[in-house]
C-alpha cells in the first residue's frame, strides 16, 4: 500500500513538468502543421485560404530541395568522418603521459565552448579569407596559392568549421572511454608479441566501439539542424551549394515571405530527422547491446 503511495506521489510531483514539455512541443507543431495547409504568404497574411497538402508537393518536387538533401547528408557524413577519426587519434595522444598534458587537455576541448556565430565569424575573416587569412598566408609560404575557400569549395569550408567545433566533443567521449581500458590487456598483448598497430586494432578500437556509436548519435542529431554557420559565411550559396534543408526553410520562410511552403519544408524536415534519429538507435542499439 505504501509502495502505491509513493508512486502516486512521484507521478504527481512529475506530472506538471511532463505536461510543460508536451505543450512546449505539442503547440509549435500543430501551429506549424496547420500553416503547412495553408497559403500563407507574408505578402497578403489576412488572406490564408486552405490549400491541403498543396505546399507539401510544391516543396518535395522543388530541385532546391533535392540540393539541400544532398548538401545535408554530405555536411552529416564529412563531420562524422573528421571527428571520429580526428578523435580517436586526439584521444590516442591525449591518453598519454608526458609535459602539460593536462593543459593540452583544456585547449583541445576549448573550441566546443564556442559559440556557433563567433566560430564561423573568425574561421570566415582570420582564417580561411584568401588575402589574410592564416591558412591562405601559410599556402602562399609553401608556394601553392591562397584558397578562396567560400567561392571555389564552400561546402567543404562549412565541414571543415563545424567539424571544428565538434571535435572536442569526439575527443573527450572518446578520451573517457580510452582511459576506463585496462592496461593488463596491453601488457599481455605485448608480452604475446603483438605490436603497438595490432593493440589498437584489436583491442583498442573493440573497447571504443560503444563510444564511437554514442558519438556518431549525438552528433547526427545536432548536425541535421546546422544553421548558423552556413547563414554568417556563405548564406547557402554560392546559389545552392551550402543550403542544407533548415537553411531552405528559412530561406522561404524569411527571403520569400513563404510561410507555409517553409512550414511544409519543416515538417519533412522532422520527418527526415527522425527516420534518421530511429534506424541509428536501432544501429547503435545492437551494437550496446553487443
Amino acid at each position: 500500500m505504501a509502495t502505491l503511495q509513493t508512486k502516486s506521489a512521484a507521478r504527481l510531483m512529475m506530472a506538471p513538468a511532463v505536461i510543460a514539455l508536451l505543450i512546449w512541443m505539442i503547440v509549435p507543431l500543430s501551429l506549424t502543421l496547420y500553416f503547412s495547409t495553408l497559403n500563407y504568404n507574408l505578402f497578403n497574411p489576412a488572406d490564408t485560404p486552405f490549400i491541403g497538402l498543396t505546399n507539401y508537393r510544391f516543396f518535395l518536387s522543388d530541385p532546391a530541395f533535392f540540393t539541400a538533401l544532398r548538401n545535408t547528408l554530405t555536411l552529416v557524413v564529412g563531420v562524422l568522418f573528421i571527428t571520429v577519426c580526428g578523435g580517436i587519434l586526439l584521444a590516442l595522444l591525449l591518453d598519454q603521459v608526458f609535459y602539460g598534458v593536462n593543459i593540452v587537455r583544456l585547449l583541445v576541448i576549448a573550441p566546443f565552448f564556442v559559440m556557433p556565430t563567433v566560430a564561423a565569424l573568425v574561421w570566415k575573416n582570420m582564417m580561411m579569407n584568401p588575402v589574410y587569412g592564416v591558412i591562405g598566408q601559410f599556402l602562399n609560404w609553401i608556394g601553392i596559392g591562397a584558397i578562396d575557400w567560400f567561392s571555389n569549395a564552400p561546402l567543404t569550408a562549412i565541414i571543415i568549421i563545424v567539424a571544428w567545433q565538434w571535435l572536442p566533443f569526439a575527443t573527450l567521449i572518446l578520451l573517457t572511454a580510452l582511459q576506463s581500458l585496462s592496461e593488463e590487456q596491453k601488457e599481455a598483448a605485448e608480452m604475446d608479441g603483438a605490436g603497438a598497430l595490432s593493440i589498437f586494432w584489436y583491442i583498442t578500437l573493440p573497447h571504443m566501439a560503444r563510444a564511437i556509436t554514442v558519438v556518431i548519435l549525438i552528433q547526427t542529431i545536432f548536425l541535421l539542424s546546422i544553421f548558423a554557420e552556413i547563414y554568417v559565411t556563405t548564406s547557402g550559396g554560392p546559389g545552392l551549394q551550402t543550403t542544407n534543408i533548415p537553411y531552405l526553410v528559412y530561406s522561404q520562410a524569411l527571403l520569400q515571405f513563404d510561410v507555409g511552403g517553409a512550414s511544409a519544408g519543416g515538417i519533412v524536415a522532422v520527418i527526415l530527422a527522425n527516420i534518421v534519429a530511429f534506424f541509428l538507435v536501432r544501429i547503435i542499439g545492437k551494437n550496446l547491446d553487443a
